[in-house]
């Protein structure tokens, strides 16, 4: 009998990419002009304020409420039951684009791995969409919650994971935040400020298979780094009224200092240095973090253009920005190698290859 010692393993491909926002547009000069009035007792008046809304260097984000929705105060309760409306719309708006991109139908899925940090679903976000598509009842089925903005890399990680483990299997990759609905009217902390300059809604969907008959760009290798005693850096508190938003202002900081040898140490193992990358496609956690990612990568100001811009349009739509940001750099067929990267809750960072 033949032995597979030696044999090349499975390569995971992306087979299919797409992405999806809800329908209301919110300027940022709207929403700079009700949060100043809102924060106007506890942070100064609208000078004071206007530079926070300015700096974070986003035009528009996209709700799938009104803005007028944000200027009153609503339950966990409310908050949530808009959340599973509206999660479940754009999943089944990105998959179904995702799975045309690959040329399959729902029936020949084996496995959907769902990621999400925004809101609260049991059943689970992948059982609620097998409603509303046609996919098998026994499909396999990985609900993930709780990594932040590290969710689209890792998920993507997961998926391949999944893939290369049953190489005739097709695996689909469904990401959804509704960051924006987190926001609590009655919380006047410096974080609800900021993420009201900062935070979107969206979605993405990805399919991925090791399959002889797909095509796309290979998903490489990964690695992720949890930070000692970091719990505090980035996540949510429960409060009452909904999951109240925890920022640390030394995430800059961070990416400058202890990022840079974690990505230099895992481009060594992979056999690449930061120049022999041809695109980063970087999770756009605001212009400052940006800003680092640049400096940390030894790229020009102002090079992260695909992220900036993905910021700009749509802001920080957590774990399903960095898609937004691939899809972004596969469109414009940027050259290979691209590196990954994002940085979540734990405090975790995130990173993952792809040669196109």
């Amino acid at each position: 009998m033949m032995s597979d010692v030696g044999a090349p393993s499975p390569q995971p491909r992306l087979a299919g990419l797409a992405t999806a926002w809800p329908p209301y547009e919110l300027s940022q000069a709207a929403v700079a002009a009700n949060g100043a009035e809102l924060f106007a007792t506890t942070h100064g008046g609208f000078e004071r304020l206007a530079p926070i809304y300015r700096n974070a260097r986003i035009e528009t984000r996209h709700s799938c409420v009104p803005i007028e929705w944000y200027l009153k105060p609503h339950s966990f309760a409310e908050r949530n039951d808009l959340f599973l409306e509206h999660a479940i719309d754009l999943l089944q708006r990105s998959a179904s684009a995702a799975l045309a991109a690959a040329d399959l139908r729902p029936d020949q899925i084996d496995t959907i791995v769902a990621v999400c940090s925004t809101g609260i679903a049991t059943p689970s976000l992948e059982a609620r969409l097998m409603q509303v598509m046609g996919f098998r009842p026994d499909v396999r089925r990985l609900p993930i919650f709780g990594l932040g903005c590290a969710g689209g890399v890792l998920g993507l990680a997961r998926a391949a994971d999944m893939a290369r483990a049953d190489p005739a299997s097709r695996v689909l990759l469904v990401v959804v935040e509704l960051c924006a609905l987190t926001f609590r009217y009655q919380d006047r902390s410096k974080s609800n400020l900021v993420a009201t300059a900062l935070f979107g809604d969206g979605a993405a969907a990805a399919v991925i298979s090791c399959r002889a008959d797909t095509t796309g760009p290979i998903l490489g290798a990964s690695h992720e780094h949890t930070w000692p005693d970091s719990l505090d850096v980035m996540g949510w508190e429960v409060a009452d009224d909904g999951l109240k938003v925890v920022f640390s202002r030394d995430i800059p900081t961070l990416v400058e200092q202890d990022f840079k040898p974690i990505a230099e140490a895992f481009l060594t193992r992979e056999g690449l240095s930061a120049a022999d990358i041809g695109g980063f496609v970087c999770h756009p956690g605001g212009a400052k973090v940006i800003d680092a990612l640049e400096a940390c990568f030894s790229q020009p100001a102002g090079s992260l253009q695909h992220t900036r811009d993905i910021l700009r349009d749509h802001g920080n739509m957590s774990s399903a920005t960095v898609l937004f940001v691939l899809k972004a750099t596969l469109d414009a067929r940027d050259p290979g190698p691209l590196l990954l990267t994002s940085l979540g809750p734990g405090f975790t960072t995130a990173l993952m290859l792809i040669r196109p």
